[in-house]
């Protein structure tokens, strides 16, 4: 149980480094979309790979980020049920969600995502709108994501079978509403303050 909890822990590690990085692309998204709205109001003007660009960003955003958003617990849950449960009884409905819900449709897009992928990075598939974008980079983050999210689903299962075990802490921990916005505040703090 201690080689599978260090191994949790390295994934746990992994997806908060993508997750923390990751969502700064929410400011490049709002600060293109904003760019492209003005010149398109200013000047007349558009352009069909800086709004494909902007797909692209937003479809990295919601793909690399959803292990993250796992490891954190804040997906959607039906917590008016499951918060009257007691915190084995939350463990026991998490490990059958994972184990027969999101493993086997993750697997799923995995086989289904890595030949799409694979197709359009071969042939070098292009964009049909003029001026477009290549499209495999956007596929791949199809790949990618699903497995940074099968590899929390893993690390997820792993720390409710040790509290169940009594290995281990309640994985169960409830985060503030808004301790994603206070930790982006306290980074930017800490940077600010590193270049003082």
């Amino acid at each position: 149980m201690r080689a599978m909890l260090k191994l949790s822990r390295l994934i746990d590690a992994l997806n908060g480094f993508v997750g923390r990085w990751i969502y700064w692309l929410v400011l490049v998204v709002v600060l293109e979309s904003a760019g492209n709205a003005i010149v398109r109001k200013l000047f007349n003007s558009s352009s069909n790979a800086l709004l494909e660009m902007q797909w692209y960003l937003f479809s990295a955003i919601f793909l690399l980020c959803a292990a993250y958003t796992l490891q954190r617990n804040e997906h959607v849950r039906i917590d008016i049920i499951t918060a009257r449960l007691s915190p084995r009884a939350q463990a026991w409905i998490d490990i059958f969600g994972t184990v027969f819900f999101l493993m086997p449709m993750v697997l799923i897009f995995l086989a289904l995502s890595v030949p799409w992928f694979l197709r359009t990075y071969m042939e070098q598939e292009i964009s049909g709108s003029a001026g477009g974008l290549i499209l495999w980079p956007a596929r791949l983050l199809v790949p990618v994501g699903f497995t940074l999210l099968a590899l929390q689903g893993l690390s997820e299962l792993v720390k409710r079978i040790a509290f169940l075990a009594g290995a281990g802490p309640d994985p169960i921990t409830r985060h503030d509403a808004h301790a994603a916005e206070q930790e982006l505040v306290e980074e930017i703090r800490r940077m600010a303050e590193g270049k003082s």
